[in-house]
């Protein structure tokens, strides 16, 4: 279990999608992404498994979530810097969370 300390310490940020394109060099199938954060984090990536319910068209203009404290990662590559955060019915399958009213990029989820 994780304490409330723990939990708030995961900065989670609402970013709309920059760009967004396939990513085949990826094991499992992936779209590379770039985020606007705003002015406090400005434009991050990240390398998101959204390929089931998502091309890459979809996303560009789109408000998501992502945790943007949780370091870098390296895949095939590419320097992934944010989480992009989704609901999993399945181990393949991620649906984006969103707010339902735009908000200013850069907004905490708390």
């Amino acid at each position: 279990m994780a304490t409330p300390e723990e939990f708030f310490a995961i900065e989670m940020r609402v970013g709309t999608v920059l760009t967004a394109e396939p990513f085949p060099e990826a094991r499992k199938p992936s779209i590379k992404l770039t985020i606007d954060f705003g002015n406090g984090l400005g434009v991050l990536a990240s390398s998101a498994q959204l390929t089931v319910h998502y091309s890459p068209a979809d996303l560009i203009g789109r408000q998501i979530v992502a945790a943007v404290n949780l370091g870098d990662r390296r895949i095939a590559g590419f320097k992934s810097q944010v989480l992009v955060l989704g609901a999993m019915p399945d181990a393949t399958e991620v649906v984006l969370l969103r707010p339902d009213q735009l908000v200013p990029n850069g907004t905490r989820i708390g």
